[in-house]
């Protein structure tokens, strides 16, 4: 996401969808040696769907000819959102269908994550998929996250409304359950969420990959929490994404309405399982997402007397 400063006005949703562009353009350095620009403005900890969608797009440049089918990504450091990110691209292997890539991005000399993706050439075979979701009402039915963000500041003090308003993401998110950041109620672990860009992109599938990748880290995480009643604002709770695995099914534009179905089968030991599936708005399931991520809830010590 990016981070509006108070102080500037407003970005257009062109400039906001330019500017995650330009985000996931990685620089090529040397020979799949690349960097990953780092968030204008950024403080704290770096998305995760930014390092996801990085990645991709160093390894993608390094695959001519084939396409991306499936990615698996290892988090291991929360990455500095003030600090750019360099991606080694490994060859492993090239074959007349199939190619496989592993990328390494590092900070500061140490790996932050490790990626393998998969590339494969097209070709024809057996279909199936499993349906669209029954009763799903169209995106226009719903409130964007961003308002909804809006209509909840109103319940913070001043001094935290400023920080709670200031994140202006490219992507536009429409949530079928609206989150309620204060006080969640537990409930069953299935989400659904209409996603695209903010404005029109380009022609290029690689770039549509990439942004797809790092928009399937928003929100996916959320869904194991949901039956306990917590989310990652609540006192005590110590979230982070362990690792994220996605395949990439058919075409689609990503500036375009996907439903993103999202459910958790377990959670326990501080962990919690997400799944995820992506339909375009004609029904086409795209890609399919797993996460598991941390979400450890600690208890305050007894007072000592």
């Amino acid at each position: 996401m990016a981070e509006e400063d108070p102080q500037r006005p407003k970005r257009t949703p062109e400039q906001l969808v330019e500017g995650l562009v330009a985000l996931l353009d990685v620089e090529e350095l040397d020979a799949d040696l690349y960097r990953g620009m780092k968030l204008p403005g950024g403080q704290g900890r770096v998305f995760g769907g930014q390092v996801i969608g990085q990645a991709l797009q160093a390894a993608q440049r390094s695959s001519e000819g084939k396409d991306a089918h499936s990615l698996h990504a290892y988090f291991m450091r929360a990455g500095d959102d003030a600090l750019p990110i360099i991606y080694r691209v490994v060859r492993d292997f090239d074959g007349k269908s199939f190619a496989t890539r592993r990328v390494i991005a590092t900070q500061n000399g140490q790996p932050i994550l490790n990626m393998a993706a998969s590339f494969q050439v097209a070709e024809g075979g057996l279909h199936h998929q499993n349906t669209f979701p029954d009763d799903i009402p169209p995106p226009e039915d719903l409130k964007p996250e961003s308002e909804l963000r809006a209509e909840a500041a109103q319940y913070l003090p001043e001094e935290h409304r400023a920080r709670f308003l200031r994140w202006a993401s490219p992507i536009d998110v429409r949530p079928l359950y609206p989150r309620n950041w204060f006080s969640p109620a537990a409930r069953e672990p299935i989400n659904y969420t209409w996603i695209r860009a903010l404005a029109p992109l380009g022609d290029d599938p690689a770039m549509h990959r990439a942004i797809l990748a790092y928009a399937s880290d928003m929100g996916l995480m959320s869904t194991s929490m949901m039956p306990h009643g917590v989310n990652w604002m609540t006192p005590g709770m110590q979230t982070a994404s362990l690792d994220h695995a996605m395949w990439f099914h058919e075409a689609f534009r990503a500036d375009e309405w996907m439903l993103y179905a999202m459910d958790s089968p377990w959670a326990g030991h501080g962990r919690g399982m997400n799944r995820g599936s992506i339909f375009t708005r004609d029904g086409r399931l795209v890609a399919s997402v797993a996460q598991e991520g941390l979400i450890r809830k600690r208890e305050p010590r007894p007072a000592t007397s």
